[in-house]
């Protein structure tokens, strides 16, 4: 049989000069996407071998993800800057941070600076940030640079956080390429795992590869053959059979030729099943192999990785005089990869090889890799644990994937704990008294990570069985309750499970103590504030100190419970948390406590401290590994910066926030009310009404109360916009009630104000008054700075002497600067200016409105700062006090910027009207300026102005 040549790409032009363009223009970010032997390696190859020619080209840094894989994060990124070494600066060129990266790439120990010392954590490893940080000035440093990260689709969830995290500021010179197989991603459709958001200034490209039309396998079977091409019906024969997967037509064209190279008859072909096609191919090319070489190609393909040359020699058991692994290669079966290492050209050759292989024989290679990888100094327990299973040894299977998810587990790779966890699990192998331990273990694995569908899903098809005993089953119905409650965000299932696991729990009440004090939680559920405490005193009373891991759960909910209910002591108790512990569990559990207290101290406008408890439970989550909390403090942080004015970028954060959290949606609650508060201040009152609805103000059982009372606050605001003061009430009533059973008043701050305001509306004052009392009485005593600028507000709307409004709304905007929170302060501005106003204070009015109104559009609430416009008109009719500058000719102002939102919104110009507080008539000009001034004839032709295009704040 003649060989066929390796041809050129065939058939990729357009997406060559796409690809070859984008990581020619750094920054930028490509994803090739294709099914398995589509071409993605070789077009990747095409684009990139050039470059590497080049004199004075970027730097090209090749990264692969297995899919048998040790647990090691961020290995395929690590190894691809092994080779980078030769794109550096001299030492005292770098950022002293890269220094970070001698413990992970000691090759490059000559070229870093020293490390950072004192180390900042125990475990370099656990530091995440600062790795991610350091990873990022290294690439900097070198760029140009092309990163390739190969079949993206097997990388474990900490190379997909670095990716993105280079992804969303990507340094000038780096050219970010990855493939995948969209179909066989963990979430569909995210190769990164979250949603990915270009950067404006970063290219960003998708590329998508199909299989080859008749043409294109007629030119590559030219290719291959090194002649003319052949007739057009063997090509369409070859088509038909191969359905233009080019790997898969150059294996069969290969094994199709004859000694002197000649193709058969397109009859051949038919022949050939489709589902044996591939199979088959390379059962024609291993004929010709001797028997030396085929035991080292079969060893290849049970390996399933690359592999050095001695361990193929131990697997395959060759005789002394022949060798084989020389005639593999030479056959082009095997090719030599990186660093000494041989293996197949691609997955579907090593599974067309191993599918050859006799069952019998099959399990006996299993066997002795399992023997040759035993023996190496690092033995790596995945791969055992998979040979064990493929040869059969049911008892190695489960010892070595047992110590596999414990390893994973202590290196903080705890979505590949779950994985062998929940392979071990799911195979109906696995012996009946096996399940009950495993169970555990991946019940409380998972409880720190941020997987769970799989785990849910697997533990309740455990506990339906009546085989666990009553002490295994009530441990891990408790976790699965942990689960449920926090990553998957179903709260009100979760609690059912905590309370079916205390009957099983009596003889261990530390595990039952733990139940009790999630219960406590009084965030969720509709139980009084009285049910939760007494469900934490008979948690500590259950309490058994020889687990610190439990009693440091315990203690956790004890301080959170007191934080979010603003009990004076609350600061005091979190200096009871054991924060230098030295057991990694106990942190993961103080970990946990920040984050819940970074929550509770936004929700009662501690944001200073609320800042501290992020920062430590971020340091502690990287050091511990526990990623929930960290995912917990990204998610509160979108509230944080919405109510401290950080709005810039704020919009697209909570959206890729919802986005990633589709299997959850409960979970994003704080991403829907920030992006509902926004759309209001925007005035765009239908995606304000969706988001605030989304923000768990009808889950009256899993909802997280504080942020719902938040978003009925916004949703009884949206009524009163729209005129509809019976539905505003309605909300109103709704929320307070569930406040008002609850009995924790200090997560009313916004929701009391705007209840009283509704309550004026439809002239039930005497209702309203009532409301502020309850209100005031509810917070008295308690530390909830925002619950008593809230007061203030309240009784200021409710005040009907003017001066006492005035005072009330004084003190409001006072606290509200203080905490900081701008847009309170802003709205307490107003309401101030209304009763300066009713006072005479003409001149005090206007003030505080246009510097209300200034504030509104430096945050980007162009609905609030037209009102103020609207108020300052009233107020100041000559004009005053009006600040600003006309715009340029063919630049928008401010107000034909906010006009042409809204129209690229789709917004009629009486909407529009309504929105910004103007004329129709007025509106009707600046749309027609909108429409000169960009160029476009139509409305549907205008497009929203970038937030970095739009000029300062001026008057047109």
């Amino acid at each position: 049989m003649a060989s066929a040549a390796s041809p050129a790409l065939v058939g990729r032009d357009t997406q060559l000069r796409l690809l070859t363009a984008a990581i020619t223009e750094p920054p930028s970010v490509i994803q090739v996407q294709g099914e398995a032997g589509i071409g993605k390696t070789r077009l990747v190859r095409a684009a990139i071998d050039p470059l590497r020619e080049a004199e004075g080209g970027p730097t090209v840094l090749l990264g692969h993800c297995h899919q048998i894989r040790e647990p090691l994060p961020y290995g395929p990124v690590l190894d691809a800057l092994r080779d980078v070494a030769p794109a550096l600066p001299p030492q005292d060129r770098l950022s002293p941070l890269t220094g970070v990266l001698i413990g992970h790439l000691p090759e490059l120990a000559g070229h870093l600076p020293p490390a950072p010392s004192p180390p900042a954590f125990d475990d370099p490893r656990a530091e995440r940030h600062r790795l991610f940080r350091a990873v990022h000035a290294l690439l900097a440093a070198a760029g140009p640079v092309v990163l390739v990260v190969e079949d993206l689709h097997w990388a474990d969830d900490g190379t997909r956080d670095l990716l993105r995290f280079l992804t969303d500021q990507p340094p000038d010179g780096l050219a970010l390429v990855v493939t995948f197989r969209r179909e066989e991603l963990p979430v569909p459709g995210l190769p990164f795992g979250h949603a990915y958001r270009r950067t404006p200034g970063v290219r960003g490209e998708v590329i998508s590869l199909t299989p080859l039309d008749v043409e294109g396998v007629r030119s590559l079977t030219g290719a291959l053959l090194g002649r003319s091409a052949p007739t057009p019906e063997f090509a369409a024969r070859l088509h038909e059979r191969t359905a233009g997967v080019p790997f898969v037509i150059e294996e069969v064209v290969r094994s199709l030729l004859d000694d002197e190279g000649r193709l058969p008859e397109p009859d051949a072909l038919d022949r050939m099943a489709v589902p044996l096609l591939l199979r088959e191919a390379m059962t024609e090319r291993l004929a010709g192999l001797s028997p030396a070489a085929l035991r080292v190609v079969r060893a290849a393909a049970v390996l399933g990785l690359p592999a050095d040359e001695t361990l193929i020699a131990a697997v395959s058991a060759p005789t002394p005089s022949e060798p084989g692994l020389g005639q593999a290669l030479e056959a082009g079966v095997l090719l030599e990869h990186k660093d000494g290492q041989y293996g197949f050209r691609h997955t579907l050759a090593q599974q067309a090889v191993y599918d050859t292989i006799p069952g019998p024989e099959r399990r006996q290679i299993h066997h002795r890799a399992m023997t040759a990888l035993s023996g190496l100094d690092l033995p790596p327990l995945v791969q055992l644990a998979h040979h064990a299973r493929r040869a059969g040894d049911y008892a190695a299977w489960q010892r070595h994937g047992s110590a596999a998810a414990d390893h994973a587990a202590a290196l903080g790779d705890i979505p590949l704990a779950v994985e062998v966890l929940e392979g071990l699990l799911g195979d109906p192998k696995l012996p009946h008294d096996a399940r009950g331990p495993l169970a555990l273990r991946l019940s409380r694995v998972a409880a720190i990570g941020l997987s769970h569908r799989r785990v849910v899903r697997i533990l309740r098809h455990l506990l339906s069985d009546d085989f666990l005993s009553p002490q295994v089953r009530g441990q891990a119905r408790l976790n699965l309750g942990v689960l449920l409650s926090n990553q998957a965000g179903a709260v009100a299932a979760g609690r059912q499970e905590i309370l079916a696991a205390l009957p099983d729990l009596h003889d261990s009440p530390s595990l039952a103590a733990r139940g009790l004090a999630l219960l406590a939680m009084p965030a969720w559920g509709g139980e009084p504030l009285s049910m939760h405490q007494e469900w934490m005193v008979q948690a500590e009373k259950l309490l058994d100190d020889r687990d610190p891991e439990l009693t440091a759960a315990v203690l956790v909910n004890k301080v959170t419970l007191a934080m979010l209910i603003g009990a004076p002591d609350a600061f005091e108790l979190v200096g009871e948390l054991p924060v230098n512990d030295p057991v990694p569990a106990v942190r993961r559990q103080v970990a946990r406590g920040y984050s819940n207290l970074y929550d509770a101290a936004v929700a009662l406008g501690h944001y200073a401290a609320a800042e501290r408890f992020a920062d430590r439970s971020r340091r502690i989550a990287e050091e511990t590994g526990a990623l929930y909390p960290e995912f917990l403090v990204e998610m509160s942080s979108i509230r944080l910066d919405l109510l401290t004015g950080r709005w810039k970028g704020l919009r697209e954060r909570a959206v890729a926030a919802v986005e990633m959290s589709f299997e959850a949606p409960l979970l994003a609650v704080d991403a829907r009310l920030t992006l509902g508060m926004l759309a209001l201040a925007r005035g765009e009152w239908d995606e304000a009404g969706e988001h605030l609805e989304a923000a768990g103000v009808r889950d009256l059982d899993s909802g997280f109360l504080p942020v719902a009372a938040a978003a009925s606050s916004g949703l009884v605001e949206l009524h009163l916009i729209r005129d509809s003061p019976e539905s505003a009430l309605r909300e109103a009533d709704l929320a307070v009630g569930r406040l008002r059973r609850k009995g924790v008043w200090v997560w009313g701050d916004q929701l009391v104000p705007a209840a009283v305001l509704a309550l004026l509306k439809a002239g039930r004052r005497g209702a309203a008054a009532d409301l502020v009392a309850e209100f005031a009485a509810g917070i008295e005593g308690r530390n909830a700075p925002s619950a008593e600028a809230g007061l203030d507000a309240a009784r200021g709307a409710l005040a009907q002497d003017a001066e006492e409004a005035a005072r009330h709304h004084a003190r409001a905007r006072d606290a509200y600067e203080a905490m900081p929170r701008p847009y309170g302060a802003a709205r307490a501005a107003e309401s101030e200016a209304g009763a300066r106003f009713a006072l005479g204070d003409r001149a005090g009015a206007a003030d505080l409105v246009a510097e209300a109104g200034e504030r509104y559009a430096a945050l980007g609430a162009t609905h609030d700062a037209a009102r103020c416009r609207h108020l300052l008109r009233e107020i100041d009719p000559t004009g005053a006090r009006r600040r600003g500058r006309r715009g340029r000719s063919g630049v928008l102002s401010p107000r034909e910027s906010e006009v042409a939102r809204l129209v690229a919104l789709g917004r009629t110009n009486r909407e529009i009207a309504e929105v910004l507080f103007l004329s129709r008539r007025t509106v009707d000009t600046h749309v027609a300026k909108v429409l000169q001034k960009l160029g476009v004839r139509t409305r549907a032709d205008v497009r929203e102005p970038r937030p970095d295009d739009r000029p300062g704040l001026v008057e047109s």
